[in-house]
């Protein structure tokens, strides 16, 4: 049986594949901009950008608070951003938005759904700020003598979170400030508890802290003097280890240019594509999350509106299964599944009985009828006992009990191999990255942490079988084990594992290579040149800096339309075309010379491509099913070429129209019953 069957899909909605992306579309993204707005934020620079011009580091991140806005209102307008101040003796009005949060906290923009008025509302006030340099300082006027206690901050980002955010929505606070110890003096150590208590019931409610600290060269940015007491470690130990003091994946701004580029790359939230139970053993399970590493961008799903004069209103659209015969609605969970092998049988009788017998917990076919499944039924075929939708998450289990709640594991560990085994054709689709949850199972993370070193140590891989969604296939995957790695600027492998799919046998095929050639050292040397002339800056590929050139020109009239604007095509800019004056001014020279060597070497030869024939369509046709299709009415549904190629099988005339060829095929058929 082929690959892809239609009465092997239980639902047509869901996805038959692991890489379900409807989990990008599932949950809204809620971001509260929490921007320090003490005197430091407010000194005036020179604008690198504009000649003759003075900005500040509030006025940049106020800017970067902008641009993430206006890209949302195309790619994310369900989700929700708002804009809240501290260090400023502006107060929210008595009865207004954000009149309960902290003193010294302000909410500029409530947390409210992508707009562009509110949008335009914000472009008004930076431009104001650009034309009168002190425009800012007046309008937010910074605490003086003193500083809000950061524990307050987190509190009312708790506040404007819970009055305003959706509770299933993926909750960050993007927190931008300058100041590397906030506090000082005899009560430091008490306001240090206080903010990591704080911080903690943020967390709890679902809300991730993602700082960005802004270092300039006369003011540095030192994250041991407070910050790495008070926000939460990241790493994959337990917390009475002695390196578990790891900050989370936040970013120190050399340059404050570069926060727009740092927040964009954060734009996204690292949503967990699954979150299953790892059974290491039988009754020894952990939590775990999945991650994707590498999901295209499409363009956003089109949706219909209807017009209701004094607006425009979506249209909520839904499937429904209506049975032919009766003309109405049938319930989804009564639609049964089967494969037609040869004519129809009648088998009305005997369904009412299978029905009948379903009931007790049997079921009897008849002979000669086709057999039909319920959806259970073939989600249990699918599956082959891993089924994720049946696992039960006790939120208190701890990873080393026993584990009676969960009959049902989603990955499950099978042994283990050496990694020299574990083969480069072997990667045929991308992988996922497991993360430990201490969430669902207490001890995860210590478990996890144990069995990803002994296997470092040991240099050896997993195998394991995993259903990581609902609707997937088993799959058997390679675990690879995965180091932590930090680079200078900042960023870091995280520790894991990442779970390579297995191919079978049939998926890898030989290549159809009957001679091989290798260049000479010669050869190789001028190639070499040139490339390393043109090797990508730092050695790694920064995908956000080449955006799609088709998706980036969509989003760009999108936004030209939703801000009422002119688009101008001219004016687009595609960064993935090659600069070439500066390729032919780093190695072109290199490059000719390589090209001028290429034909002197004996491998160079040009190949002809080898001529293809084309196919023949298949146009045979099953005396069976031209019999059901007669009995139903239904000939004229074969083409024409189909009715001559049976006729000519039956030594029929195979001239005329198709009208003609169907009552001749009818007409055999009736005689040859």
């Amino acid at each position: 049986m082929g690959a892809y069957d239609e009465w092997n899909r239980v639902d047509e909605d869901e996805e038959d594949e692991l890489e379900d992306y409807s989990y990008l579309e599932a949950k809204r993204d809620v971001i509260l901009f929490c921007i320090d707005c003490s005197s430091s934020m407010l000194e005036l620079y020179d604008d690198p950008k504009y000649e003759n011009v003075q900005t500040c580091h509030l006025l940049t991140a106020l800017e970067a608070a902008m641009q993430i806005q206006k890209k949302k209102v195309v790619v994310g307008p369900d989700d929700a951003v708002g804009i809240m101040l501290f260090n400023t003796t502006r107060r929210n009005e008595t009865s207004g938005e954000g009149s309960e949060i902290k003193q010294g906290t302000y909410v500029y923009q409530p947390i409210s759904t992508i707009n562009a008025p509110g949008v335009q509302e914000l472009i008004r006030l930076l431009d104001a700020a650009r034309e009168d340099p002190s425009y800012l300082r007046e309008t937010f006027q910074p605490m003086t003598g003193s500083r809000v206690a950061m524990g307050d901050v987190f509190t009312s980002c708790n506040w404007v979170f819970r009055d305003r955010a959706p509770r299933s929505a993926t909750k960050r606070v993007f927190l931008i400030t300058d100041e590397d110890n906030p506090h000082s003096g005899p009560a430091r150590d008490r306001l240090v508890i206080a903010a990591r208590t704080t911080l903690i019931d943020l967390v709890q409610a679902g809300i991730t802290v993602e700082p960005f600290f802004i270092a300039t060269e006369e003011k540095g940015f030192d994250k041991s003097k407070f910050y790495s007491s008070v926000l939460l470690p990241s790493n994959i130990v337990d917390d009475d280890e002695n390196n578990a003091a790891v900050l989370p994946e936040s970013i120190s701004i050399t340059r404050i240019e570069d926060l727009l580029a740092q927040m964009r790359f954060h734009e996204v939230p690292k949503r967990a594509q699954f979150t299953v139970p790892f059974e290491l053993a039988q009754e020894f399970v952990i939590g775990v999350k999945g991650y994707s590493l590498v999901t295209e961008q499409k363009k956003g799903s089109y949706r219909y509106f209807i017009d209701l004069e004094d607006r425009m209103e979506v249209v909520a659209s839904r499937t429904v299964y209506v049975d032919e015969g009766e003309q109405a609605e049938v319930d989804k969970t009564k639609v049964l599944y089967g494969m037609e092998l040869g004519a129809v049988a009648a088998i009305e009788e005997a369904q009412e009985e299978s029905d009948r017998e379903g009931m007790l917990g049997t079921r009897v076919i008849a002979a000669n009828s086709r057999v039909f499944y319920t959806a259970d039924e073939l989600r249990s075929f699918r599956t082959m006992g891993l089924d994720p939708s049946k696992i039960a998450h006790p939120p208190t289990v701890s990873a080393v009990r026993l584990c009676c709640l969960m009959p049902i594991a989603a990955i499950r560990l099978l042994g283990f191999k050496d990694q020299s085994e574990l083969a480069f054709e072997d990667n045929v689709k991308h992988s996922l990255f497991i993360y430990p949850d201490e969430m669902n199972y207490s001890g995860s993370k210590r478990t996890f942490s144990a069995l990803l070193k002994t296997m470092l140590r040991k240099k050896k891989i997993a195998l394991v079988l995993a259903v990581t969604r609902r609707n997937a296939i088993p799959t058997f995957y390679a675990m690879l084990p995965q180091a932590e790695k930090v680079e200078e600027g900042g960023w870091h492998e995280p520790p894991g594992f990442h779970l390579i799919p297995l191919p079978f046998a049939d998926d890898i095929r030989p290549a159809p290579i009957t001679e091989g050639a290798r260049a000479s050292d010669e050869l190789k040397d001028a190639a070499r040149k040139w490339i390393d002339k043109l090797g990508v800056k730092n050695g790694t590929y920064p995908p956000d800096a080449y955006p799609n050139p088709a998706l980036a020109y969509h989003n760009a009239q999108l936004e030209a339309s939703a801000f009422r604007e002119e688009f101008d095509p001219a004016a687009f800019e595609d960064l993935t075309v090659p600069k070439y004056d500066m390729l032919h001014k780093r190695a072109g020279t290199l490059m000719s010379a390589w090209k001028h060597a290429l034909p002197s070497d004996g491998i160079a030869a040009p190949v002809p491509s080898p001529t293809g024939s084309k196919r023949k369509a298949d146009i045979s046709v099953d005396e069976a099913e031209v019999r059901s299709k007669h009995e139903v009415g239904t000939l004229d549904k074969l083409r024409v070429d189909q009715l001559r190629e049976f006729l000519k099988s039956k030594s029929q005339p195979m001239s005329g129209r198709k009208a003609e060829l169907v009552e001749r095929v009818s007409d055999w058929l009736n005689e040859n019953a």
